[in-house]
């Protein structure tokens, strides 16, 4: 019996499976309920506590590891071939990832493509991210679709021992179990910018590379609550000087900025503790009759500022084959998710409209402000899974801001 297989015999049910461990495993997932799930570490060596979650995206594992919105959770990654692409300095989101580990089926692929600059092992130890491969993911996501999201700890040990001593299930369990969880918990606080800076790099294209905004036509001001490098690429390649600031940044500081529009971007953890200082900034941002435009977490936030509500999923949605129907339209874009909370449709005030809806399982996907230059979507519109399904949204958002500035 292989490596691989014998952590599929291990693999979880949906109750406690404390199993023996296989004398070639070096690391561990054990799950708060106590599932130990053995297989070979990999990545930095140490321990990680988070929500174990799953993706099941088949290409851009780096974006994902290094998307901050992962902040708090370890990764499992349904797709088998990790790691064929290498890794690059180009590919990132943040420069210094907020996912606390990763799960893998089969040991890491060597990578085969001619922009691997270097190995995802590699890669992963110089960020000291945690993973660990020969796990059953498939029973894994079957476990998480069922019974929801669980706390877990991953360990990886080469020498078979953590902490100068055996790898404990029993306390790597209790170390799970203690964790808070994301519900009621603020991330944006740990993944936004320190201070503000100017954004002027454009979308990446074969051959050259990204490019550089020369000649700016209107001003955004971009509100970080974890902004994806690859949005604010967006914005710059249709003309946008960006300016990113801090998540907690006031609206007096915003407004004096004379932006032509406010972004609100995407974030990791439970938009209702951010929406705790993020709330009364954007409503203040609403008065000023501005064009505002939020993705993910900046659209749950958005919602939270209009007076609805939003909640935990049960498993929330993460990857790369969403399917969302627009509304307006009847337009069916794929599209790239990754959340675990969502606005309630039933709460939406008077004057705010659903624009989008997730063809998966009914949730909300996007809103509008009736008469106002105001939007947001719950997926991620450029990281192009379609590949360029849901572009338009950026480009209205432009074309609202030079109606704005023309009214």
């Amino acid at each position: 019996m292989t490596a691989a297989s014998t952590a599929v015999a291990s693999s979880p049910g949906t109750g406690p499976n404390i199993s023996a461990r296989p004398d070639w495993t070096t690391g561990v997932l054990v799950l708060a309920d106590g599932t130990a799930l053995w297989g070979r570490g990999l990545g930095a060596e140490g321990r990680a506590v988070g929500e174990v979650c799953f993706n099941t995206s088949m290409t851009g594992y780096q974006e994902i590891l290094t998307d901050p919105s992962y902040a708090g959770q370890i990764i499992t990654f349904t797709f088998p071939h990790i790691g064929n692409v290498g890794a690059n300095p180009e590919d990132v989101e943040t420069l210094t990832p907020a996912a606390r580990g990763l799960v893998l089926r089969a040991e890491i692929t060597e990578p085969s493509s001619w922009r691997a600059a270097q190995h995802l092992d590699a890669w992963l130890k110089s960020h000291n991210l945690v993973g660990i491969a020969g796990i059953d993911t498939r029973a894994l996501t079957r476990r998480i679709r069922d019974l929801g999201a669980p706390q877990g700890c991953i360990a990886h040990a080469p020498d078979g021992t953590l902490d100068s001593g055996a790898l404990d299930t029993a306390a790597l369990a209790a170390e799970a179990a203690a964790w808070p969880g994301l519900e009621g918990m603020d991330l944006a606080r740990e993944v936004t910018c320190r201070q503000s800076y100017d954004w002027d790099q454009t979308r990446w294209a074969q051959g050259q590379g990204y490019g550089m905004l020369t000649e700016p036509k209107r001003h955004v001001v971009a509100v970080d609550y974890g902004a994806k490098r690859n949005i604010l690429r967006c914005l710059a390649s249709l003309g946008c000087r960006v300016t990113v600031v801090p998540a907690d940044t006031g609206a007096a500081d915003i407004l004096g900025r004379r932006p032509d529009g406010v972004f609100l971007s995407n974030g990791p953890g439970d938009p209702a503790a951010t929406g705790a200082y993020a709330v009364p900034v954007v409503k203040e941002l609403l008065a000023s009759g501005l064009p505002i435009f939020g993705i993910c977490l900046g659209h749950q936030i958005l919602a939270l500022a209009l007076g609805a509500k939003t909640r935990k999923m049960h498993l929330g949605h993460r990857g790369a084959n969403h399917p969302v129907k627009d509304l307006a339209t009847g337009r069916v874009e794929i599209t790239s998710q990754n959340h675990g909370f969502v606005v309630a449709p039933d709460s939406l005030p008077e004057g705010v409209e659903a624009t989008h809806v997730s063809l998966f399982d009914g949730s909300n996907e996007g809103l509008r402000v009736t008469g106002r230059p105001v939007f947001s979507v719950q997926y991620h519109p450029e990281a192009s899974p379609g590949p360029r399904d849901s572009h338009y949204l950026f480009e209205r958002f432009v074309e609202m801001m030079e109606a704005h500035k023309k009214a």
